[in-house]
């Protein structure tokens, strides 16, 4: 048996082959369903209700679909440079504690003023801090995986110092959070009753404008160039160090905004649980998009749609809402296998 590569790829096996990808993922899933016992057609119908089946259940699944774009952008623009970037944790409560810095009192101006501030400063933090791993990988030859993500620990470790130490709010009854972001620098909301914010066509928008940088730029063209094999890209010309970096202020900046989104969009104030993991899920995101930023939205929208209706698939039937994993998981197994088959064919000998 041998691989051989396709001459040509039509759009509906593009297309097609991660949708079958993710029904084969379902219907493996489905195994562990009828294992504990509940109807399978009931604990998908229950899923898809539980994200999908109120104008309250689609408001949140679109609140959760947010900082999983940004941090899908985010390891998407850095995966393609070869650049792997497993700290969006991190750099998402950087961007954070920025947005909090600024945004309890520091600056006291207008919202179409201070909002704008917020995620310029929450970009910059994150952004920053991937440029400490990024200087040792292109300097030293450090492996960054390691580097970025021993970082997570360290950054949530000086967050759990500020909540506890000096940025305590003492007003909070002892609880470990931050001061609350002033109302200018709250975002609005998109619909009433509800906390589905203005940070939604936020992430659309940047999942637009880094395909474009991609698709039309000389930046992205450098990136991309980078990434398929930094020796030819460094015999034509391009800098290989400098465009590194500069993905690394763009992917960091793309998850600090994540951070930004969630604090100013649905909380309201910094705390440890602001993320329930968002930026190790980005990573998924990305992978189950083909690093795609457009396909980014419709990919963090599937996640969110299973992480959400799972809870409310654990609450009606007797399966655990550990079954998003497992399903996000196979899923992303299953559409690396058919990226694989889309692009060879078998050939048996």
């Amino acid at each position: 048996m041998r691989l051989e590569p396709r001459d040509n790829l039509s759009l509906s096996i593009t297309l097609g082959g991660p949708v079958l990808a993710v029904a084969a993922a379902m219907a493996i899933c489905s195994l562990l369903i009828i294992w504990s016992g509940s109807s399978v057609t009931e604990a998908y119908a229950q899923l898809f209700k539980g994200a999908l089946g109120s104008r309250f259940a689609i408001s949140e699944t679109l609140a959760r679909t947010t900082p999983l774009i940004l941090t899908g952008l985010a390891a998407a623009v850095a995966f393609r440079a070869k650049l792997w970037n497993i700290g969006g944790e991190g750099q998402f409560y950087m961007g954070a504690c920025a947005a909090t810095l600024l945004g309890t009192g520091q600056l006291d101006w207008p919202s179409y003023l201070l909002i704008p501030t917020l995620f310029i400063g929450g970009a910059l933090a994150g952004g920053l801090i991937l440029l400490l791993p990024t200087m040792l990988k292109t300097r030293l030859n450090v492996d960054e995986v390691v580097t970025t993500l021993l970082l997570n620990f360290i950054i949530l470790l000086f967050v759990n110092y500020l909540l506890f130490g000096p940025w305590k709010d003492p007003m909070a009854m002892g609880w470990p959070q931050a001061e609350p972001i002033l109302d200018e620098g709250l975002l609005p909301a998109l619909l009433e009753r509800t906390r589905l914010h203005a940070g939604f066509l936020i992430a659309l928008a940047s999942s637009v404008g880094v395909w474009a940088l991609m698709r039309f730029t000389v930046w992205g063209y450098e990136i991309r160039a980078v990434g398929a094999s930094p020796k030819a890209a460094g015999f034509a010309g391009i800098p290989v160090r400098r465009t590194v970096v500069r993905t690394a202020l763009i992917s960091g900046g793309l998850a600090g905004m994540a951070g930004v989104c969630e604090l100013i969009g649905l909380k309201g104030y910094l705390t440890l649980d602001l993320s329930p993991g968002f930026g190790y899920t980005g990573i998924v995101v990305a992978m189950l998009a083909g690093l795609n930023p457009l396909g980014v939205i419709f990919s963090a929208f599937f996640v969110a749609v299973v992480y959400n209706g799972a809870d409310s698939m654990s609450r009606a039937l007797s399966v655990s809402n550990y079954i998003a994993d497992v399903i996000t998981a196979t899923s992303l197994l299953a559409v690396l296998v058919s990226v694989l088959l889309t692009r060879y064919r078998i050939k048996w000998k």
